[in-house]
């Protein structure tokens, strides 16, 4: 693994770089060791387009959370038939299955932390623990959380997570997917511009920030996975984040 103080310094050189270059790095340095992440939604497409055909063994991770529409899923299967590139699904820990199925149609509205907790969170905390890189499709202009982010982030367990497309706009991928004439979302053009799961997803207004159907009327615009919530190994310690009390869970 690279030292820190060389990753700050890369981090800052690449603020000037292309996603492109920044992923080709990324393939050189770290394969085989290393991994993308990716929601198959429309605002994905250009990073799964730069990934697949720079390094196509490059393998990417989709969360199967079980809550998705059916379009997302469909899209998917779609896509990786047609471009051909190792897709790995990635499930909840089992050991939840019972309280996840008690629970099935009320953990997504009553208390969506918890229900991207074990559906999101531990699961790609489980994957990437096989790995040294991780390739993340985040934007500074998405929310405030990720407006803070660096490009390469060095995590607690010497993981190296790497967002290469963080300096890019919506524009900037709108402008990609014209010049390469990827496909959208089924669901993009009936106002689904962020797709997540079915329960938490809403279709909004042309003016609308394009994340405003992500957990409408609550108090919640991340999973998970790009906050601090991510650095918990344990459910206990983000046990705040949830209505539920999950230590008395069996």
């Amino acid at each position: 693994m690279l030292p820190e103080h060389e990753i700050s310094r890369l981090s800052e050189e690449f603020e000037t770089k292309t996603p492109l270059e920044i992923v080709q790095w990324a393939a050189d340095t770290f394969w085989p060791e290393i991994a993308m992440s990716s929601s198959f939604q429309t605002q994905s497409m250009p990073l799964l387009h730069m990934v697949t055909h720079l390094k196509r063994a490059i393998p990417v991770f989709f969360i199967d959370t079980g809550y998705h529409f059916w379009e997302t899923l469909m899209f998917r299967e779609k896509i990786a038939a047609e471009w051909k590139f190792n897709v790995i699904d990635l499930y909840r820990d089992p050991r939840w299955d019972l309280f996840v199925r008690q629970n099935i149609r009320t953990l997504p509205l009553e208390d969506p932390n918890l229900c991207c907790y074990l559906h999101k969170v531990q699961p790609m905390q489980e994957a990437l623990k096989d790995v040294k890189a991780w390739i993340s499709g985040i934007r500074r202009d998405q929310t405030s959380n990720r407006a803070q982010a660096s490009i390469l982030e060095l995590q607690d367990n010497g993981l190296l997570k790497i967002n290469p497309l963080l300096n890019w706009t919506k524009a900037d991928v709108q402008k990609y997917m014209e010049e390469h004439n990827l496909p959208k979302h089924p669901l993009y053009e009936k106002g689904y511009k962020s797709v997540g799961c079915a329960p938490c997803t809403v279709a909004i207004g042309a003016n609308d920030d394009e994340r405003a159907g992500r957990w409408a009327g609550k108090d919640k615009v991340e999973c998970g996975l790009h906050t601090d919530m991510f650095h918990k190994k344990d459910i206990v310690d983000v046990q705040n984040q949830f209505k539920t009390d999950m230590t008395k869970v069996k």
